[in-house]
């Protein structure tokens, strides 16, 4: 907030209402644009780094090409396979709740969601009772265990 008004109740009025900051007249140029450029990068989110392919096990799946591969052979997977395999490696070693691993635009089913998995599991565990690499979260979702 930029204003005339400096007095003690008149800054603390205006923090209360919700600005950010307070300026009273007059003001320093440069101080004004620092306290704006805090302001955004308080604002702006931090860039998280971009995952490109993770790997697990023998297994390596690379993102932009939506493509798994088991040491050089390449395994052939569903659209629907491909996408829970994306959302969940966006984010190696977090939980991903069920429902963002729904179709986009489709009705949100748990138990379809859950046997979309199994399916991907039989795909890419040894032993798809006993999963390493796609982990059940009870009561949230999944998480892919992975490097990136």
């Amino acid at each position: 907030m930029l204003t005339a008004r400096s007095d003690l109740s008149d800054r603390l009025t205006g923090l209360e209402i919700g600005a950010d900051d307070y300026l009273p007249k007059p003001f320093e140029p440069r101080e004004l644009l620092l306290r704006i450029g805090g302001i955004l990068r308080r604002a702006m989110p931090t860039p998280q780094p971009v995952v490109e392919a993770v790997k697990f096990g023998d297994f390596h799946f690379h993102l932009s090409r939506l493509e798994l591969k088991k040491g050089e052979e390449v395994v052939r997977l569903t659209d629907r396979e491909k996408e829970m395999l994306r959302v969940l490696a966006v984010k190696p070693g977090e939980t991903v709740p069920r429902y963002d691993l729904a179709a986009p635009g489709g009705d949100i089913n748990e138990r379809t969601v859950d046997v979309q998995v199994n399916r991907l599991r039989r795909k890419i565990e040894i032993d798809p009772a006993n999963p390493l690499f796609l982990q059940t979260v009870r009561g949230i979702g999944y998480r892919l265990i992975a490097t990136p």
